[in-house]
């Protein structure tokens, strides 16, 4: 592929309400929507980091930078032979920001699948079946609001729960939701903010009884050791996300017996060949994975729509329909549930949706061209 154009688009979407994590709160959604034109066709990405020190040190800034001063040049003047061959050449041409490649990698993939007429599910090597929908709450003000919000959205169709943690957050609102209701499927994610000392251990050692999924990211990413000394004391799976940022980091917290679970975020990993050779190592070692979501506008949630109908992905991930977390999206059509408790696939070409240019205006910050 001969890329003749890039156009690069920040929009900022308002989210509902705020989202609370362990350590941050947002309440707008950053997105640099990634358009790569080839012989008259279009492919859609999207780069999508959250503001500020959220999940990742990737900003909006710091992605915007990567893309216009070294990313975005460098692809304009390589002809890629193949999607899968960009995430090596990525990283030739720059160490690190991999949710700046995750937006250019996406694009190609969406415009090889455009070009070739056939659903992008298809070229990844996956099923194209309904993806089942997780539903992820942040930290609330208060016990009773969180069961309020899990109450209305389990009647939405949601099949699992997963809430945000930390400490002074997590065995009250767990004995709560059980008490509530019942034997859910329900899952903890800690965004790395304990620590393995006594206090914390005892926490996920009580949590240990209530029969949960999993416990996401307990320590810090790197933290692999501690993660192997944690699962070794718990009978309930320990699942790396933060820790899950290339295929060495999951290949080595395999081989430590820290992971019994991996959380694929496209994101986080650079792209679509990144989180196909994680899927494939995990896969290989018996070890199930789940597509996760930070959250992200349409076009990056429907490329994890069409990733997570690989193999490997036999749990729910926390892909939801866009109204969920946004007052608005760019995509035609929003992502929103089709099949009771799963979003369906489009099967059109590529990621199967277009760009609501009319939205796209109205939520745009800034836009850059580039030509070859």
């Amino acid at each position: 592929m001969r890329i003749e154009r890039v156009d690069l688009i920040h929009v900022q979407v308002p989210l509902v309400e705020p989202f609370r994590i362990s350590t941050a709160s947002v309440a707008v959604k950053d997105a640099l929507l990634c358009l790569l034109t080839c012989d008259g066709i279009t492919g859609l990405g999207e780069s999508s980091p959250m503001a500020g020190d959220f999940y990742s040190a990737d900003t909006p800034e710091s992605c915007l930078d990567a893309l216009r001063s070294r990313l975005v040049p460098m692809l304009l003047a390589t002809d890629i032979d193949t999607p899968s061959s960009f995430a090596g050449l990525a990283d030739e041409w720059m160490p690190g920001a991999n949710f700046a490649k995750a937006g250019l990698e996406m694009a190609l993939w969406d415009l090889d699948a455009r070009r070739r007429n056939v659903p992008l599910y298809e070229l990844l090597g996956g099923s194209g079946k309904p993806v089942p929908s997780g539903l992820a709450v942040g930290i609330c003000d208060s016990i009773g609001e969180l069961l309020r919000r899990i109450e209305a959205f389990l009647a939405e169709g949601y099949v699992r729960v997963k809430i945000k943690i930390r400490p002074g957050w997590d065995v009250e609102p767990i004995s709560a939701i059980r008490r509530e209701f019942g034997d859910i499927p329900l899952m903890v994610d800690a965004n790395a903010v304990y620590r393995l000392c006594d206090e914390h251990v005892r926490v996920f050692k009580v949590l240990d009884d209530f029969g949960l999924i999993m416990f996401e990211q307990p320590f810090a990413g790197d933290a692999l050791e501690d993660l192997a000394t944690l699962q070794a004391m718990v009978a309930t799976p320990v699942c790396i996300d933060e820790s899950a940022d290339s295929i060495d980091s999951v290949a080595r917290a395999l081989s430590l017996g820290a992971a019994r679970i991996v959380n694929i975020k496209l994101q986080r990993v650079g792209g679509f060949g990144p989180a196909i050779a994680i899927h494939d190592l995990c896969r290989d070692n018996g070890i199930p994975v789940w597509c996760g979501y930070m959250p992200e506008l349409g076009v990056s949630t429907f490329g994890g729509v069409h990733m997570a109908t690989l193999p490997g992905f036999t749990l729910a991930g926390d892909l939801e329909p866009s109204l969920r977390w946004f007052t608005d999206d760019i995509t035609r059509p929003l992502v929103q549930m089709g099949s009771p408790g799963a979003i369906d696939v489009p099967h059109g070409p590529g990621l199967g949706i277009d760009l609501d240019m009319e939205k796209v205006a109205r939520y745009s910050v800034s836009r850059h061209t580039f030509v070859r």
